[in-house]
């Protein structure tokens, strides 16, 4: 195996990485919509999805794959009702075929983000 880390996003928040590579798999761990630069969350939550799928991108970028190899998603929304403006930036992100996807309402998030996604590609 081999940990990730991308000089250009956010470190993570805690004991563990942003990806590992095992085999030809990339397993990203979740992020959340943070400003790399300034560490601030992103105002709503399709600001934070979209943030948060451009450090997932930096992250599969250095682990040597790209988005278009994405297989698996799974976002992390503290309102489902926010789903459908969240598809929008999704579907903008990916192309055809897009990847699998789960969605899945939490109670909360770390640093009070109403998004997360992780998702795992191919290299």
């Amino acid at each position: 195996m081999k940990a990730i880390l991308t000089k250009g996003d956010p470190e993570p928040i805690g004991p563990y990485c942003q990806a590992l590579v095992h085999g030809d798999l990339i397993f990203c761990s979740g992020q959340l919509g943070l400003d790399p630069a300034s560490g601030l969350l992103a105002a709503g939550a399709v600001e934070q999805a979209q943030r948060a799928l451009d450090n997932l991108e930096a992250v599969l970028e250095e682990a040597g794959s790209s988005v278009d190899r994405v297989l698996k998603v799974t976002l992390y929304l503290t309102d489902l009702s926010t789903m459908a403006d969240v598809n929008i930036a999704y579907g903008e992100f990916f192309a055809r075929p897009y990847p699998t996807r789960s969605v899945i309402e939490v109670s909360g998030l770390p640093k009070g983000a109403m998004v997360m996604i992780d998702l795992i590609a191919a290299r």
